[in-house]
């Protein structure tokens, strides 16, 4: 929604990670130049410093500007090279009033594109002159051509800026940088006839300040786990680099061999330790950081590309009104678990889905790598929630070998969840979080395992454990992927608190 862009040379410089003392080339600064341009429609600015040089060099610095598509150059009138504004700015020389005027020419003479504009930028009350200095720097610089004025303080309040832009009275477009009396409100340089406001570094300090957060709690946490779902997703990185452009010409000249995933929520049952919360809500609609639960499961799909999302709804079913989601209802909700509602679904079944509890909280690499393991059928487990193993509690799961968190890619497989089998299988390996992957052949074993076990007369008490237990009895294989940590279920109103926590920023003193 701007209308312009400031190109910054502290930020440029910043980026280059060199000081703002022309310490980076004009050449550089030029190439940058061409690849904002080619990245945005709006016009740029750049902050040329003093030219980088003398008139010679500012014509064939404009030369390169016109040719990178850019809208203009604000010069300054110090000397080359020269030093950032807010750093000692009173012990800095200003240029020549004649030799910086003939530079402005030089600059006007040059220019191929009548619309390209030179902004002269007038230091003079940084470098501690005072009004009627800049006031004589400006008048001549307007008569030497410069399309705009730019005229510069240090001060925390706007007095100097206001008290020049009375004197001079919008002879030719005033342009201010309210770094330092940043708290202004917009009205005040309207009312005083201020052509244009530059926000001149706010993005590079931003960008800096992410970057300090999120290394700081890489380094301390040994795992970018805890930050991932905190900043900017691959995707949006893929979208600013144009991504999409490419992937439409792959289809037109490769064809499309990607398969889309469908996701399959399991979302009927109220929710009954919660209390009131559910009275008139099923538990995926509670709101965990202001956002529904199953908003959230949403967002995770939608950053993975998975746009294609079935839930399977039964209490309160009306309440779910996300849009983009195919709700189905399990009418038999009270008195049936997850296998009927799962095989309410069946219509939405195809090669590539998920199927997982609409309850869900985890960190965003969890569904990643879940998507990018190989198998038919692949189980996410927890080896970090083993506590009270022997308890019976349903989704304990005993794999092929345990979590050696050493050996990542480990070949493990599935051999029951739930209560511990007759057979000494050992202690359990961990906890199945309650999410699917179904690839290839996996959808035809489980839509076989559903017909059969939809038909048993305790249909109606199976869960998903035992869907997937039959088919490990069948003599099929499902692949087993660790995690360690980082998802909570929300089942009780002790949840709801660990879930605020769970989903709170990286900033946030409980963020683990």
């Amino acid at each position: 929604g701007f209308d312009g862009i400031w190109a910054s040379g502290l930020a440029l410089s910043a980026q280059f990670g060199v000081r703002d003392n022309n310490e980076a080339s004009w050449t550089q600064i030029v190439d940058m130049l061409e690849f904002m341009s080619d990245a945005t429609s709006i016009p740029i600015l750049l902050d040329g410093d003093t030219g980088y040089g003398n008139f010679n060099n500012l014509q064939r610095l404009i030369r390169k500007l016109e040719q990178r598509g850019a809208a203009g150059v604000c010069i300054e009138d110090k000397l080359f090279p020269k030093t950032n504004s807010f750093i000692d700015g009173e012990q800095q020389p200003l240029a020549d009033i004649d030799e910086f005027c003939g530079k402005i020419k030089a600059g006007k003479d040059i220019q191929n594109d009548r619309d390209f504009c030179i902004v002269a930028r007038v230091e003079a009350l940084i470098a501690g002159w005072d009004l009627g200095e800049a006031l004589r720097r400006a008048e001549a610089y307007a008569e030497a051509g410069a399309d705009a004025i730019l005229i510069h303080s240090k001060l925390n309040k706007p007095d100097q800026i206001l008290a020049f832009a009375s004197e001079w009275a919008n002879r030719k477009p005033l342009v201010i940088v309210p770094t330092k009396y940043y708290s202004t409100p917009l009205e005040v340089y309207q009312r005083a006839e201020i052509s244009m406001l530059i926000w001149a570094n706010h993005m590079i300090r931003a960008s800096v300040a992410g970057m300090q957060t999120v290394a700081e709690n890489i380094l301390r946490d040994s795992t970018p786990s805890n930050v991932e779902d905190h900043i900017a997703p691959i995707d949006e990185l893929f979208r600013l680099q144009g991504a999409a452009e490419l992937q439409l010409a792959e289809r037109r000249y490769f064809g499309d061999t990607r398969k889309a995933t469908r996701a399959i929520v399991l979302a009927a049952s109220r929710g009954h330790e919660l209390a009131t919360l559910t009275d008139t809500r099923p538990k995926v609609m509670l709101p965990i950081g202001g956002k529904p639960l199953l908003q959230r499961l949403k967002d995770e799909f939608k950053r993975q590309s998975i746009n294609d999302i079935t839930v399977v709804a039964g209490y309160k079913a009306e309440a779910i009104d996300l849009p983009g989601i195919n709700v189905l209802l399990n009418e038999a909700f009270e008195n049936t678990g997850e296998l009927i509602s799962l095989q309410c679904a069946k219509s939405d079944f195809q090669d590539e889905m998920l199927v997982m509890y609409g309850d869900l909280l985890f960190r965003g690499y969890v569904l990643s790598d879940l998507l990018d393991t190989p198998g038919d059928i692949v189980a996410v487990i927890d080896s970090a929630k083993t506590q009270d193993l022997t308890s019976g509690v349903p989704d304990y799961a005993y794999c092929s070998a345990r979590d050696d968190r050493s050996m990542l890619g480990t070949d493990v497989k599935l051999l029951r969840i739930g209560e511990k089998p007759s057979c000494d299988l050992g202690e359990a390996n961990g906890r199945w979080i309650g999410m699917l992957k179904i690839a290839g052949r996996g959808r035809t074993l489980l839509e076989q395992a559903i017909d059969v076990l939809a038909n048993r007369k305790d249909a109606g008490k199976l869960g998903i454990p035992s869907l997937l237990n039959y088919i490990v009895e069948q003599g099929h294989a499902i692949q087993v992927i660790y995690i360690h940590g980082h998802w909570l279920d929300v089942n009780s109103l002790d949840d709801l608190d660990r879930a605020g926590d769970f989903t709170a920023g990286p900033n946030q003193a409980k963020f683990r």
